[in-house]
């Protein structure tokens, strides 16, 4: 099976550790975190609302559609691709491995990778996850 995620909520990985806009929303990130770290499957980049998005479309402050939003995307997707030195697009697949982790979490304490956190509401809670070593994230905690 296949996980779609949209390319900032890539970022958002990094520093996830249970909190979020709604109870379904914070235990469908949960399950998707924990089946990403379980390394079966693969993670696709969509554009758009993504499976994490899914349970919070039917909440009418849902701002998965907004265009500051798709903002957050296209620069999520130039630092990533720049990191990762592959595409980082709508089909293409990401591999989420220990090491590509490691790899994203050390950008993103040096904020190279943080251009699409600007003006995130999340952005101040994601500055002290990662200076705290990232403790308490649900994917792959190192």
């Amino acid at each position: 099976m296949t996980i779609r995620v949209r390319p900032h909520h890539l970022l958002c990985m990094l520093t996830f550790v249970g909190k979020g806009y709604t109870p379904a929303f914070i235990e469908n990130f949960e399950e998707i975190a924990r089946r990403i770290a379980a390394g079966n499957e693969k993670v696709e980049v969509v554009e758009g609302p993504d499976d994490i998005c899914s349970a919070y479309l039917t909440d009418k402050n849902c701002h998965c559609h907004n265009a500051s939003v798709a903002e957050r995307d296209r620069l999520a997707k130039e630092a990533l691709a720049n990191l990762l030195q592959q595409p980082v697009q709508p089909g293409q697949q990401v591999l989420l491995t220990s090491d590509t982790l490691h790899k994203m979490r050390t950008a993103f304490v040096a904020g190279t990778i943080r251009t699409a956190c600007n003006g995130c509401q999340w952005k101040s809670l994601c500055d002290e996850i990662a200076q705290n070593d990232f403790l308490g994230t649900r994917l792959l905690n190192h």
